[in-house]
């Protein structure tokens, strides 16, 4: 007897060819990644089918990683990266642990030595399996080498169900050379799709009674695995119970920011009558959110391991809960349910916090106003580029104080209006923004993205305009913040050993030449007036010409952080310094 569901095989045809078409069958049409001899197969596979798939050859292996990773963030579904072994593999790992901490979809594929050549030290070997050791503290969750060609198409589901299932993150997979180049009939697997956990009926009911005891009750929400069906939930369960809402750090469009129970973002550069009103809470539902260092201000506006507040903790991976927090109630449920389930809760009728969640909102508002800074104001050019720019604009950024203007500054809708919109870093990765913005520009051409960085963080993976130049992306601006120091080394000397300055000085090129060398628009920017003209040319150059564009503003060093100059956190450490020494 047959079973009448089985897959029939496939015609004969090289694993390489196998795998691209497996990686089709998976819904991806775009993959990243730098050329190499190790995978050759797969590199003709793409060019068998080039009308269903497209393969983006980046200038690093860290860029073209970063730009999968972006992927992973603005579909929901695994980017993929394609780097050779070895060299290629170990640049290409710090995309990979971008997409861990950040809870992103992702796969990885490397090319690697013959198998008759394994365990010899060969030519650029490495044990991939080793190197990305998975685990709740490596660099993925699953790490693989595959030896079989039949087996490839199992694989690569495996890989894509491992990546999506419970807490997203990246996978890896090694491709021994002769085994892409083996014939196989091995069939194509069907479209892997997430499996969503329901919380435990019990657990909510436990959540209402707890809300309905609370006086001061706070949510914080962010994290991997949100949609734009979700977001809406999340918003219905915020408006029945008139809860204040905050975002995790570098999750700030998971909730509307310009709805009126948006009470900010929970990371660095936190209001500080945001972070007074967390410790002085006596509930916090954390949805989504892994609480992290960054998102608890050092462990400290939620103590380890057992906060002062009650914590409610709910999230799609098991091994997450319990972690760290010893929380009062664990949830365990994929974002997609969990939004659901909280919606359905059924709200009091005059909830006795709502005074307090308007007045969260005012404080988030009132963060919005700041002193002007000249001679370049960077809090006005955020607003100014917010102002000028659509809704559905996708900001990215990489890591340095630069980024705390775009934090503070920009309002984010939530995914349920425009989809993704904030993509930048937990894992504080320099170099990840640009490379971000070129991948959302390339996937999603009918929407703006815009590259907020610092010089530092811009010169890391700069080179990716040729990619972007190369593969046609337009709507693409890159804001470059040269302020010619590595901004947040300099604030942390400045604190810890004042006026004792080492290494973190910087010597830039002129970033509007270098743009143009690139055939970009370049401009520069060093004054408050001139930023908005700047702008308007650049938008022109984009819209008439159809090139992307670079503004190359000029700050002075003393410029930091959005609330204090380098002079400033001088000063006071010295003052402090010299009272300790006295006393």
């Amino acid at each position: 007897m047959t079973n009448s569901s089985a897959i029939p095989l496939a015609p004969a045809r090289p694993a390489g060819h196998a795998l691209v078409e497996a990686l089709v069958a998976q819904g991806i049409s775009t993959c990243f990644g730098v050329p190499g001899e190790s995978y050759l197969a797969v590199l003709d596979g793409f060019h068998e089918h080039r009308e269903r798939i497209r393969f983006i050859a980046c200038r690093q292996e860290g860029g073209a990683a970063f730009m999968a990773e972006a992927q992973g963030k603005l579909t929901g579904r695994p980017g993929v990266c394609f780097v050779t072994r070895g060299p290629g593999a170990t640049n290409a790992s710090i995309g990979v642990h971008t997409a861990f901490q950040d809870s992103t979809p992702m796969v990885l594929f490397i090319g690697q030595v013959a198998s008759d050549q394994r365990d010899r030290e060969a030519f650029q070997e490495i044990d991939y399996r080793q190197m990305f050791s998975p685990g709740t503290l490596g660099l993925a969750k699953w790490a693989a080498e595959v030896d079989s060609a039949d087996r490839l198409p199992e694989y690569v589901a495996r890989a894509f169900h491992v990546a999506m299932q419970g807490r997203p993150g990246p996978v890896v997979l090694a491709l021994p050379e002769d085994m892409l180049t083996t014939a196989t009939r091995a069939p194509v697997l069907p479209r892997v799709e997430a499996v969503q956990a329901w919380p435990d009926p019990k657990a909510l009911a436990r959540l209402r009674e707890m809300l309905l005891a609370a006086r001061r009750p706070i949510v914080i929400a962010g994290g991997g695995g949100w949609t734009a069906e979700s977001a809406a939930a999340l918003q219905r369960f915020a408006e029945a119970w008139q809860l204040p809402v905050a975002n995790g750090f570098r999750f700030q469009d998971t909730f509307d920011n310009r709805h009126p129970l948006y009470a900010g973002d929970v990371g660095i550069g936190i209001n500080p009558k945001l972070a007074a009103r967390i410790r002085e809470a006596d509930l916090v539902l954390a949805v989504g959110v892994r609480l992290g260092e960054m998102t608890t201000g050092g462990y400290t506006l939620l103590e380890a391991p057992r906060p002062k507040q009650q914590l409610v903790h709910v999230h799609a991976g098991a091994e997450e809960l319990g972690r760290v927090y010893a929380a009062d109630l664990l949830l365990q449920a994929g974002m997609g349910c969990a939004a659901l389930a909280l919606a359905g809760l059924a709200p009091p009728a005059d909830p006795p916090w709502a005074g307090l969640a308007k007045a969260a909102h005012a404080d988030y508002l009132a963060n919005l106003a700041a002193p002007a800074q000249p001679p370049l104001d960077m809090a006005e050019v955020i607003k100014t580029l917010a102002q000028r720019l659509p809704a559905s604009t996708v900001w990215t950024n990489g890591a340095g104080n630069f980024s705390g203007w775009l934090h503070r500054y920009l309002s984010y809708p939530s995914l349920l209006q425009a989809g993704r919109t904030q993509l930048a870093p937990t894992s504080g990765a320099m170099g990840a923004g640009f490379p971000y913005a070129v991948a959302a520009a390339l996937l999603e051409p009918q929407r703006w993205a815009v590259n907020i960085a610092g010089d530092g963080d811009f010169l890391m993976t700069g080179q990716e305009m040729a990619t972007a130049t190369g593969y046609g992306a337009r709507r693409l601006l890159s804001v470059v913040v040269d302020n010619g120091t590595y901004g947040t080394i300099r604030m942390h000397q400045e604190r810890e050993y004042p006026a004792r300055v080492s290494g973190s000085d910087l010597f830039n090129p002129d970033f509007a030449a270098m743009a143009r060398a690139f055939g970009w628009h370049g401009g520069s920017v060093d004054r408050t007036e001139q930023f908005a003209p700047a702008l308007e040319e650049a938008i022109a150059a984009v819209e008439s010409r159809g090139r992307p564009a670079l503004l190359h503003l000029k700050l002075d060093t003393d410029v930091s952080t959005t609330r204090q100059r380098l002079s400033e956190i001088r000063r006071a450490a010295q003052q402090r310094l010299g009272a300790a020494g006295a006393g």
